[in-house]
């Protein structure tokens, strides 16, 4: 591992960020694969000690984990916006829109497992964001990808 990656893993808002998609993933993994082995995360943010709580995922998600990882810690965005208000595209079409899935199941049933402060945040941040868009236009710009819809990347556009 790099020395750079190595320091982003030890940021206080990168391992803050980390740890809650960590705790989004695990909701996901608990509602979606009740039936699998769970096992304590072994990634390269988790033997730095990025997470302040133990994350348990299956070996699909712990996969979908770590690649996260890596596009957070390389994020060039400072301050970062929630990806799903981001122009840059740092994820896959395919592990974009598994995220996405994440985030609107995990989402709500987070509210009443210890982040609902983060909740709050994130719909301020969406209503800021919409806001903002308004003012410039942006909302109908093709370029963006995010046209008349700031929650769907250009992967996932309705075909016209």
């Amino acid at each position: 591992m790099s020395r750079d990656l190595e320091g982003r893993f030890r940021d206080r808002s990168v391992a803050r960020d980390l740890q809650t998609l960590a705790d989004m993933i695990g909701i996901w993994c608990e509602g979606h694969h009740a039936d699998r082995e769970r096992r304590p995360l072994q990634s390269e943010a988790s033997d730095l000690g990025s997470y302040r709580r133990r994350v348990r995922v299956c070996e699909e998600c712990a996969g979908h984990l770590r690649y996260a990882e890596k596009r957070r810690a390389l994020c060039p965005k400072d301050p970062k916006p929630f990806c799903a208000h981001c122009e840059i595209r740092c994820y896959r079409a395919e592990e974009a829109a598994w995220q996405r899935q994440v985030m609107r199941y995990s989402g709500p049933r987070s509210m009443w497992r210890g982040h609902f402060l983060d909740g709050l945040r994130h719909m301020f941040e969406t209503f800021r964001h919409r806001r903002q868009a308004r003012r410039t236009g942006s909302q109908n710009d093709e370029s963006t990808g995010l046209a008349g819809n700031p929650d769907r990347g250009p992967s996932d556009r309705a075909p016209e």
